[in-house]
Order: structure tokens, then sequence, then C-alpha cells
């Protein structure tokens, strides 16, 4: 068995464990309005995020206690003492998957005004609150809220995406991968799949141009896609290359590209009925058309390296709509555009590097260790995971029960 095989294993196990999670980063929205000596302040926080306040960390919390953590979690100073919240929290309609919370406080005075923010770094280390300041004579600033600045001082605020250097936004490309379960799962199938340095070389050619040129195109507003759709797609990528390794392992591609084509043709048909299905019926007969032709291509080739580059850089192209996500809700400045976007990209690529030698220093281990498993069973258990991850995601990304 290729020493490669032995670290996916593990890795996917404790993947599969995770939640089911968009690739995109732990995020909110604020919007601050100040206004003399009151402040306005307006949360938008995804439905993923919410569901991590309840008991469980999957269902939804009531309402009283996602504006009671929020309450207790932000804030104003002016001076040394606490602005007082003027009235309870007050819940705004939000559009689907979202959740809309408003508060008000009042300070004792109009200066040395500090906004505070600290929801879901309790819970999310790596959290970001994007947070739009507005003051009563019509400036405006973008700024970022993190666990190592959870206060911003109103006076002089500065855009910080702005004044953010190259090294910030790759810091933000390699956070990307560490925090994108998804991501990180694909890149491991794809180790997963490669016999020789060369493959492997091949396919991470592929995803790298693939996801490199849409990233490009969505920043710069050329495409852009709905990002349900992405996230749905990306999870389906996933489960496509869990199902290619069975096929491959097996010898038998037929019956695995007639269950993946199936499932997704079996959606088409309850959307066109009308099930709750979030994705369009195009999109589902073309991904059951694509799967079934994919499966049965790579499955009957003895060296389907050279397709794969093709194909995974098709599936890059998705990636990359995923990885831009997070750079489309900030306002870049675009005369600093092209830069910022080469650094972003930069630390996707060290954070997919760091993904594979990562796997490649627990290959280390397992050999020292003289741990081995029959490159069958091996395979059949690795590929079965990432399967069931990325059906586990994509079901959940794309129908909607609620």
């Amino acid at each position: 068995m290729s020493p490669v095989r032995y670290a996916i294993l593990g890795y996917l196990a404790i993947l599969a464990a995770l939640p089911a999670a968009a690739h995109t980063l732990s995020e909110s929205h604020s919007a601050w309005r100040i206004d003399g000596a009151t402040v306005h302040v307006e949360v938008i926080v995804p439905d993923l995020e919410a569901r991590r306040l309840s008991s469980s960390g999957g269902d939804a919390p009531t309402r009283e206690v996602f504006a009671a953590y929020l309450a207790s979690h932000l804030g104003a100073d002016a001076g040394r003492e606490s602005c007082r919240s003027a009235h309870a929290p007050h819940a705004l309609s939000a559009t689907p998957g979202f959740w809309r919370e408003e508060f008000v406080f009042q300070c004792p005075q109009s200066k040395d005004l500090r906004l505070r923010f600290s929801a879901f770094f309790d819970l999310v280390p790596s959290h970001t609150d994007f947070a739009r300041i507005e003051t009563a004579d019509g400036g405006l600033s973008e700024q970022l809220f993190t666990t190592a600045q959870r206060v911003i001082p109103v006076a002089g605020a500065d855009n910080a995406l702005r004044s953010a250097g190259f090294a910030t936004f790759v810091a933000m490309g390699i956070m990307h991968i560490f925090t994108g379960v998804d991501h990180m799962s694909f890149m491991l199938g794809l180790v997963l799949i490669s016999r020789r340095v060369r493959d492997l070389l091949f396919v991470v050619t592929g995803f790298t141009l693939g996801h490199s040129l849409t990233l490009a195109l969505a920043v710069t507003g050329v495409l852009r896609p709905d990002p349900q759709y992405i996230d749905a797609l990306v999870a389906l990528t996933i489960a496509l290359i869990g199902a290619e390794n069975i096929g491959d392992s097996t010898h038998r591609p037929l019956p695995v590209a007639l269950g993946l084509a199936g499932l997704l043709l079996v959606m088409a048909l309850l959307e066109a009925l009308g099930a709750p299905i979030a994705l369009p019926l195009p999109l589902l007969l073309g991904g059951a058309l694509f799967s079934g032709s994919y499966l049965m291509l790579t499955g009957g080739l003895g060296d389907a390296a050279r397709v794969r580059l093709l194909v995974t850089l098709v599936f890059g192209l998705i990636h990359g709509f995923g990885f831009a996500s997070n750079l489309l809700e900030m306002r870049l400045p675009s005369d600093r555009l092209a830069s910022l976007l080469v650094g972003f990209n930069v630390g996707v690529e060290l954070g997919q590097i760091t993904v594979v030698l990562g796997a490649l220093g627990l290959v280390a281990v397992c050999v020292k260790l003289r741990f081995t498993i029959p490159r069958p069973l091996f395979t059949d258990i690795a590929a079965s995971l990432l399967v069931g991850e990325g059906l586990f995601w994509f079901l959940g990304r794309s129908v909607s029960l609620g």
C-alpha cells in the first residue's frame, strides 16, 4: 500500500465527526450607527452560528437564548463608564438562514466611545465579525472584531481592511482552509486517489488552476453564483471523490455511478413535484449527468491521472467560488484588489500544502509504529467516510426541512 494512504483514515475519522458546516469561516455581521450618545447596532448571524448556542449544538436556540447571549457579549463604553441598554433586544426580520437582532445603548456622553463585541469567540476562537460603523457626521468605516480585537474605539476609526497588509490576507487564506472542513476533506480525497506522486501533482495542479480562476472572477465581480448552490456543490465534490475511490478499488464503477447519479435524479424529481429542494432542476439534472459520466469514465481507464487533472480543474472552479465567499462580504479597496487577492490565494495554497504535509507526517508515524492494514480495506473505509460525509453535507445544504 502506498504510504501516503496511511494518513488519510485517521484524518477522515476526525473530520466525519465534525458537524455539517459550510466551508466559510465562522462569521457574523454587525452594523453600528452612532447618533450622539446613542449607539444602535444590528447583528446578523448565520443559522449555523446561531445553532452553536443550543444545548445540543445542532438545534436552533430559542429567540430568548439567542438575544440574551448577544446582549451579554456586545455593548459600548463612554470613557470609563458602560453604556446602558435603552430597551430590550428586538428581533428583526431576516432572510432565510439568518438571525437578525437589534440593540440600542444610551451612553453618558458622546466622547471617547468604544464598541465591544465578543460573541462566539468562546465557541469558535477563529470567529470574525465584519463590522460596519457609521457616525452622525456621515463617517463610515469597516472594521473586524476578532478574538484579539474585541474593542474598537469610534474616534479616528480607520478602515481595518484598507490598512490591512498583504500578510493579513495570507493569514485569512490559511485560516479559510484550516476552518473549512469540507475543503480539507476534498484535499485528503485527492491524496487518497493518487497512487503516485505524479498523479498527486496532476490533481493538485488542476484544482489550483480552477480555484485560482474563479476566486479572481468572483472577487472582481465578473461571476457571482448563488453561495447556497456553491456550498452544496462543494459537498457533492467530496462525495464524488470518495465514490471514485470506491469504484477504483472495487473495479466496479457502474453501481457507484448509478447510485450517485440516481440520488440526484430522485432529488430532481422531488424538486419538480414541489419538494423543498434548494437546488434548481437544471443543476440537479446536470449534476446527475456529470457524476455518472465522470465515475464511469475514470472507472474504465487504467491510468486516469490526466483525465483527473481536467476534472479536478472543474472541481477547483466550484471551490474557488467558495473561497471567495468571505472576500465578497468585505469592502475591499479597489486600488489594492490585485495584491490582496494574490495574498488570500497564497494563503489558501499554503493551507492546502500544510494539510498534505500533515498527512505525510502522520504517514511517518504510522510507518515507524509499523501500523498497516490491507489496502483494499483501508481504501473502502476511507472512501466510504468521504461519501457519507459529502452526502450528509450535500443533503443538509440542499434540502430544507423547516
